[in-house]
């Protein structure tokens, strides 16, 4: 069964927030003070969570990326990672991370049925990471993509979002990484969210591709079936490749194939379509099937587009992105 919203496309795609939470508190995520933090009694069980994405996949859900927050701070999480993986119909099991933890989780993830990483990285220098996560060290975020490399993960993607003035001196330094590593670096437009000075940050993609462009041969590359929003480069004679994500100017909105779900149980066909519709009364109410058909309801409420592309003027997002699954 495929999930085929009003403007045709198919949506094979969840990103499932398991927490809010993180252990660290990166500047384009949440704010430095006064981020509320969902009451634990709202965060969806993982009985409850399982539910959706069963019947997610029941209505044609193909892939699911398990994200936060920092998915690895909930207690839990790799028995729950076990039983998803297990979903028939299922077909790729993805999880995004800070890797602060991956030194020790790594394996257990592995084992658990987690077939990919991808691993929020947006600086290779020490000051820098600690500045733009307030308080992170560089040295265990590398440990843990080490480890995640020793428990057998395939060759990661890398995030990075890409601040002017903060980390985008550091664009060629992460091409060189792709020509050493057969990682998949992906550069990302920064993105409204609590920020009132978000265009100041922000670099488009197109910006980002001209640089690289004007030292290195570059390619052009296929997106895969169950692939994102990137579009794939590669640098000539590289290990690995590159991807732009450009939320802002690039306005992928046609090709979009996902769904996200956050922990208190709220599902959006849109990144940025408000509140989005809450799962909790169906939930409560034991109804597989409503759940399901509430599932395709929200497919065919997708909106055509996020409709930002060229405003002279967009006032922030209220929300912070750990909030609503990265």
């Amino acid at each position: 069964m495929s999930l085929i919203d009003s403007y045709g496309r198919r949506i094979n795609y969840l990103r499932l927030s398991v927490t809010d939470r993180c252990n660290l508190r990166c500047r384009y995520c949440m704010p430095a003070k006064g981020a509320q933090m969902l009451p634990h009694h709202e965060i969806l069980s993982f009985e409850d969570l399982l539910r959706v994405a069963e019947q997610a996949v029941a209505a044609g859900i193909r892939k699911i990326r398990v994200t936060g927050g920092e998915p690895l701070v909930r207690r839990g999480i790799l028995p729950f990672l076990a039983r998803l993986g297990r979903l028939p119909g299922l077909q790729e099991l993805v999880l995004t991370t800070n890797g602060i933890l991956l030194g020790e989780m790594a394996r257990g993830l592995k084992d658990a049925g987690v077939q990919r990483l991808n691993i929020s990285l947006d600086s290779l220098k020490p000051e820098t990471f600690s500045r733009i996560t307030r308080g992170g060290k560089l040295s265990d975020a590398l440990s843990g993509i080490e480890a995640a490399e020793k428990a057998g993960f395939p060759p990661h993607k890398i995030n990075v979002v890409l601040m002017r003035g903060v980390n985008d001196g550091e664009i060629m330094d992460f091409v060189e990484l792709t020509r050493e590593r057969p990682y998949n670096v992906r550069f990302i437009e920064y993105m409204p969210t609590h920020s009132g000075n978000w265009r100041a940050f922000s670099i488009p993609g197109s910006e980002v591709l001209e640089r690289i462009a004007e030292r290195y041969l570059i390619e052009k590359l296929a997106p895969g079936e169950h692939s994102g929003p990137a579009s794939n480069f590669r640098v000539r004679g590289a290990q690995g490749s590159l991807g732009i994500i450009s939320a802002m100017t690039g306005h992928f909105c046609g090709s979009c194939n996902r769904l996200r779900v956050t922990a208190a149980g709220m599902a959006r066909g849109c990144l940025f379509s408000g509140d989005g519709v809450d799962l909790r009364p169906l939930l409560a109410a034991g109804d597989d099937t409503l759940l399901r058909q509430e599932i395709r309801n929200i497919v065919q409420a997708k909106p055509a587009g996020h409709e930002m592309k060229g405003r002279a003027a967009f006032p922030p997002a209220s929300f912070h992105m750990s909030g609503i699954g990265g």
